[in-house]
């Protein structure tokens, strides 16, 4: 099987990413940015993706979409909103997070995470670490914001982190970033970023993909077509993951 086959069976069946997944409709402007971040935040912590996709839900359904109105809300509203999105577990430490790192934003970046971008003048590195200075958000942190706004901040392109590299690593495809940039094609590399990393938490995504890969492969075999190279699963352990 070829890798490009690979790539496409597993965007065939996960081509999303966590933004479009909570609903955030990803554009360069401050509130779904705003909102990005707050997402990065939840998914950083040691809890399943889909709870965290879910808090995210919450939370724009509370009006809590920018850093103003976080910033506004009650500790408690935002410990209601977090709980509603099943995020029970850390909901008072993220409550604070997240009102202490609105504060943050507005003081130091006029609540607009565009400033930091500006403050890095595409240097990736330097952008990753002024995310870090945001209550909450650590290098896992920074590196979820990265994978999905590299959709919108070119500069970023292409950024796969480790996460991303161990699925496919699992998949057998080429540990590269502008390798796997190239074999995202029009689905972009953030939208193969989110599906690798979910390649990289579940045993059943890689399986599934390796065996519509091959079984696609052997059809256009049968009707004439190249073998290509041949590529296996380095078959590290796991299972389903908690995080991404």
């Amino acid at each position: 099987m070829t890798q490009r086959a690979v790539v496409h069976a597993l965007l065939r069946s996960h081509g999303t990413t966590y933004a479009q997944d909570a609903g955030i409709k990803l554009r360069d402007t401050p509130q779904p940015l705003y909102q990005l971040l707050v997402l990065a935040l939840l998914l950083s912590a040691p809890i399943r993706a889909r709870v965290a996709v879910a808090t995210s839900r919450a939370l724009s359904d509370a009006g809590l979409r920018s850093a103003h109105r976080t910033a506004d809300a009650t500790w408690q509203q935002r410990v209601d909103a977090l709980v509603r999105g099943g995020y029970r577990r850390y909901d008072e430490s993220t409550a604070t997070r997240l009102g202490d790192g609105a504060d943050l934003l507005i003081r130091r970046w006029h609540a607009d995470p565009r400033g930091m971008r500006a403050e890095a003048d595409g240097d990736v590195p330097h952008l990753r670490h002024l995310l870090q200075d945001l209550p909450g958000i650590g290098p896992t942190g920074a590196d979820i914001f990265l994978r999905e706004v590299q959709g919108v901040w070119p500069e970023v392109v292409p950024y796969f982190d480790t996460r991303a590299l161990h699925g496919a690593d699992r998949l057998g495809l080429a540990e590269d970033a502008t390798a796997l940039a190239r074999l995202a094609g029009d689905s972009g590399p953030a939208t193969l970023a989110a599906a690798l990393v979910r390649a990289s938490l579940d045993d059943d995504i890689v399986h599934e993909c390796l065996r519509e890969a091959g079984q696609d492969h052997r059809s256009r075999s049968d009707g004439g077509g190249s073998n290509g190279d041949h590529n296996r699963s380095k078959g590290h352990g796991g299972g389903r993951g908690t995080s991404a």
